[in-house]
């Protein structure tokens, strides 16, 4: 995995081109964080690559709304139908 950041985007984009054919992927950081994935997009796979993309994303902010459930105690069944109800009734 390489790391560049977004001035190298500028300076030096060819050598980041070719570490994304040779490697697959590129890490942009901005500030000493990462803040971007280049990905290397093979033929005919641009739908396929999205969409792995969103379920990975979709899967980490699942595992995010777990944790903080965890922390925070999940709620019983009781409560959940309580919750429901005072909904349904506009409370």
């Amino acid at each position: 995995m390489n790391f560049y950041t977004v001035r190298d985007l500028r300076t030096t984009p060819k050598s980041i081109w070719e570490n994304l054919s040779a490697d697959g992927e590129v890490i942009i950081t901005n500030n000493g964080r990462p803040t971007a994935i280049l990905f290397d997009i093979a033929d005919g796979s641009f739908e396929e690559t999205v969409k792995a993309v969103r379920q990975a994303k979709a899967m980490i902010a699942f595992n995010s709304m777990r944790a903080k459930a965890a922390a925070n105690g999940y709620m019983s069944d009781e409560d959940i139908e309580a919750e429901i109800a005072a909904a349904r009734r506009g409370e």
